[in-house]
């Protein structure tokens, strides 16, 4: 098993993370293969887990680490339909990685509390939201949040690929996902606490991966 460097400066930086190295690579590679092929991620949790999915849908859909220029193609075609808008928006959009935080759709998420079950608001939106190259991202702590739980069972029936991040026993989350991420800790704050530095490396991994030189 040969690890991304940003994998290995994370193990470096958090030895604990050791028992993490396979799951670590095998969700690289799951989120490759989801962009390589036009894919995008859907993420999904609650509360801090909630805040995260935003988190990582930030460093996926901007610069993080790395400068990310548009192709001259698309500043030309940006610049072809207005000269000066277009040049403004060629030298500061930048490329992406798809990717959507699903807790973020409020009116969707109230009307589906109030109309059906709250507990199946991300499963709604997996089932309206995703193709076949994509990947659902739940997060939850205690690896037994029911709507997370619900995202995955869909997602499972649609045939998308699903990547949990949990805690050290990982819950109903641990045996719904393709592959699990189990932070190795205990405590809600500790698993959080761990949860950041790992996701930040597979953001950085993935943008070496697409947009280094």
């Amino acid at each position: 098993m040969i690890l991304h460097p940003s994998l290995t400066e994370l193990i470096e930086r958090y030895p604990a993370l050791d028992v993490c190295s396979n799951s670590l690579c095998a969700a690289l590679e799951a989120l490759k293969s989801t962009f390589a092929s036009g894919g995008k991620v859907l993420l999904c949790g609650n509360g801090g887990s909630n805040a995260d999915c935003d988190h990582i849908a930030a460093e996926l859909m901007k610069t993080f680490l790395l400068p990310r220029p548009l192709s001259l193609e698309m500043q030309n075609n940006l610049i072809a339909q207005d000269a000066t808008i277009g040049a403004e928006l060629a030298s500061s959009l930048q490329c992406a990685l798809p990717a959507i935080s699903l807790g973020s759709h409020s009116a969707l998420a109230t009307a589906v509390a109030n109309d059906s079950v709250a507990e199946i608001t991300f499963a709604q939106q997996v089932y309206a939201l995703a193709k076949p190259q994509d990947l659902l991202w739940g997060i939850s702590t205690s690896g037994n949040a029911r709507n997370v739980q619900r995202a995955v069972i869909t997602a499972n029936a649609m045939n998308i690929k699903t990547l949990g991040l949990t805690g050290t026993h990982g819950g109903k989350l641990g045996e719904l996902c393709d592959i699990t991420i189990h932070a190795p800790a205990d405590r809600v704050d500790h698993i959080q606490e761990l949860h950041l530095p790992i996701y930040h490396a597979l953001c950085s991994a993935l943008e070496e991966i697409f947009f280094g030189k």
